[in-house]
This record gives C-alpha cells, sequence and structure tokens, in this order.
C-alpha cells in the first residue's frame, strides 16, 4: 500500500490555503514507508478491533500478519512481505 499514494501535500509556512489554490496543489502522489505506514497501522487497528486477544502482542501480530500478506510477485527489497491482507489474517487465526 505504498506505491502512489495520494497524501496531502506538506506546507511547513502556510496555515491555510492561499486565495485561488487548487484542490490539485493541495495534493502530491508519492511511495515509500512513509505511505504505507497508515495502511499497516489501519489494518492492525481492525484486525485488533476482531480478535482482541491479541491486543499487547505486537510480536504475534507483525508474524500474522506477515505470514498473511499477499505475495506479489516482485522483488522481495521492494514489496517485503507483500500485500497487506486482514481477510486471510483474520481466516488465519
Amino acid at each position: 500500500p505504498g506505491e502512489k499514494i495520494l497524501s496531502a501535500r506538506a506546507r511547513e509556512t502556510d496555515r491555510k490555503p492561499r486565495a485561488g489554490t487548487t484542490a490539485g496543489s493541495l495534493y502530491v502522489e508519492m511511495s515509500g514507508t512513509s505511505m504505507a505506514a497508515p495502511h499497516v497501522a489501519g489494518a492492525i487497528a481492525a484486525f485488533l478491533s476482531i480478535r482482541r486477544e491479541f491486543i499487547g502482542q505486537p510480536e504475534r501480530v507483525k508474524r500474522l500478519m506477515m505470514a498473511h500478506c499477499t505475495d506479489l510477485g516482485r522483488d522481495r527489497y521492494f514489496q517485503g512481505a507483500g500485500l497487506v491482507n486482514v481477510t486471510r489474517m483474520l481466516a488465519g487465526t
């Protein structure tokens, strides 16, 4: 989930958009771990909302998540364990 993600553009100097600002200038497409981390955190939150017995066991949750990812057939350095798959994670526990 960290490739070509549309996200809010960071504006260090502006507190609010200037007059004439377009929606396109407020967003940027980015890739990388900064874009993947919110998706993974959300997937873990969804999993823990259903399987509350795993709360407080971060290493176990990590192992489950990585074991149930969907392999994209790409280089491991690029894709990691693959695409997060909460449905498989829930079915496998």
